[in-house]
């Protein structure tokens, strides 16, 4: 007769020891953490340059795979995990000349919402149609990110990645919480369909659960399809020829402008350039003239020499020509854009209002200086901020203004069209980012911008990337970097608004009590099941 042992039976040099079965858990537990890491990754490489928005679904379908059922503890580090591996390669461009410390230290605290935003998505991961609540979670961390600390971060918002989608109509729709929430809605879902599928293989599985998922997916795409009808490139108040203008720099890097006047001097010079083009029949004569940000490196008001460089190239193109100086006024220090007109001079002023921590203005400057000195003195002064939204009028044309990094602030760029603007402008100033990535990222945001607001959108850049976008968020002219350069083309200017412009933060305030209410739901069940195990 023969015996099978079981394991009591086995002698204690067969079983395996408790350290033994420590290590062979360990690499599993270790999976999660590096699915969640790669994820963040992967959502980054679905950002421009590169075309490769699609794989911002798989991105997050991987989340939800590493969130669902984790107690908020384990969600919130696999979600900090997933922030880093999304924000560290993304803005790597803020360190390029300062140093690994400040981006470190942006990317450590940015993750931070990430993280809270797993937490709630791991608890809602439980409640039927669970992909809405947590889609509508990642657009609540977007929206706070966007808000604070310091007036807010919004760069890498998941609409951001989107300018070469299928979605980008969803921005027509509902701006940039809408095409994100859309996005990372299909991410979910899709995770929520194949976890579905597999599990009916072993049994049924509910009819909801399984139109949910489908709808989680179906949704979105046929938003965005549907929503194409919103987006269109025909004039509505006839067209416009705009030159822009990409002067160049004598050097990369923090002291781009260090040579006094060398970057005025850069734009005036590719100004009379078209000039000359112009006369000799080579290019239309535009209607006005866009200068990047920073594009006169000393203040036209108070050096008599930049203002007749200016005047001179205004004269000789034959049109008014929007400048960007670093002025001050009544001891206020100001990035200000000038339209400064071949007749009569400037004309017009537009103060930038969103100004960047730690770039323009030095939050916690003593704490700061106490850490690293070398740091305040970077920003020696700190700008002021506007109070007016920017609109040019250049005879019938108004074109609005939204400076550099006013473009990733869905406010900033809104009132400019609620104020009248037919066309907008976004003039930028990229010398001290090098040849990062930056600049492509900051051009998808005005893609996005186009079609959210259907309007032509230009951007001038000292360096490059300079480009003029469609209202539907087509390229339709670019420059190339770190070369003198200029645009010379005629656009539709359009005066409808899309339902984006008109419905402004409700569509966000909307997502953002659909969270709220999918947290409460949440945190209601989790009493009740308490409760019931304590009974």
């Amino acid at each position: 007769m023969t015996v099978t042992a079981t394991s009591r039976d086995q002698p204690d040099r067969l079983r395996p020891s408790p350290a033994q079965s420590g290590r062979a858990r360990r690499p599993r537990r270790l999976v999660p953490a590096l699915v969640s890491a790669l994820s963040g990754v992967l959502l980054y490489v679905s950002f421009p340059p590169r075309t490769l928005w699609w794989l911002a679904l798989p991105a997050f379908a991987c989340f939800a795979w590493v969130l669902r059922g984790r107690t908020w503890k384990a969600a919130l580090g696999l979600g900090y995990l997933f922030g880093l591996g999304f924000l560290l390669p993304l803005l790597v461009w803020t360190g390029v000349e300062v140093g690994p410390g400040p981006w470190l230290a942006l990317v450590v605290i940015e993750a931070v919402y990430v993280a809270l935003v797993g937490a709630g998505i791991a608890a809602v991961s439980r409640l039927p149609a669970w992909p809405v609540w947590a889609a509508a979670l990642w657009t609540a961390g977007e929206a706070v990110r966007a808000r604070m600390p310091f007036g807010g971060f919004p760069w890498g918002k998941v609409a951001f990645g989107q300018a070469d989608g299928v979605f980008l109509p969803l921005a027509a729709l509902g701006g940039t919480p809408v095409l994100g929430f859309g996005v990372v809605l299909c991410g979910f879902g899709l995770y929520e369909a194949v976890r579905l599928a597999l599990r009916r293989r072993d049994g049924e599985v509910r009819r909801s659960a399984a139109a949910v998922a489908l709808l989680s997916v179906a949704v979105p795409v046929a938003g965005a399809v549907g929503a194409r009808a919103l987006v269109s490139d025909k004039a509505e108040a006839g067209t416009a020829t705009v030159a822009v203008i990409q002067g160049n720099v004598p050097r990369s890097g923090l002291e781009f402008n260090a040579q006094r006047r060398a970057v005025l001097d850069y734009h005036a010079r590719e100004t009379l350039r078209l000039a000359a083009e112009v006369r000799a029949g080579r290019a239309p004569r535009p209607d006005y003239v866009l200068w990047p940000e920073n594009s006169s490196d000393i203040d036209p008001f108070a050096n008599p020499d930049a203002a007749a460089v200016i005047q001179g190239a205004a004269e000789a193109i034959g049109a008014p020509v929007s400048v960007g100086a670093v002025v001050e006024r009544d001891g206020r220090l100001l990035n200000e854009q000038i339209l400064w007109d071949p007749a009569k001079g400037p004309t017009q002023t537009y103060d930038k209002r969103q100004v960047q921590p730690f770039g323009e203005y030095l939050p916690l400057r003593s704490l700061i200086g106490a850490i690293n000195d070398e740091w305040t003195s970077m920003v020696r002064q700190d700008f002021d901020r506007g109070d007016k939204p920017g609109v040019f009028r250049f005879g019938r044309v108004e074109v609005g203004l939204a400076t550099c990094y006013e473009a990733a602030f869905d406010w900033a760029v809104r009132d400019t069209v609620t104020h009248g603007a037919q066309m907008i402008s976004v003039p930028s100033n990229n010398a001290t980012f090098d040849r990062s990535e930056m600049t492509y990222q900051q051009l998808a945001m005005s893609r996005v911008r186009a079609v959210e607001h259907s309007r032509t959108v230009t951007v001038p850049v000292t360096s490059g990337v300079s480009a003029v976008i469609m209202p539907d968020g087509r390229v339709a002219q670019h420059t190339g970097m770190f070369v003198p350069a200029h645009i010379d083309m005629k656009v539709p200017l359009r005066t409808s608004e899309t339902p984006a412009t008109r419905l402004g933060v409700l569509p966000e305030t909307a997502l953002l009590l659909v969270a709220a209410g999918g947290l409460g739901w949440a945190g209601a069940a989790a009493v009740r099941r308490r409760r019931a195990g304590g009974a």
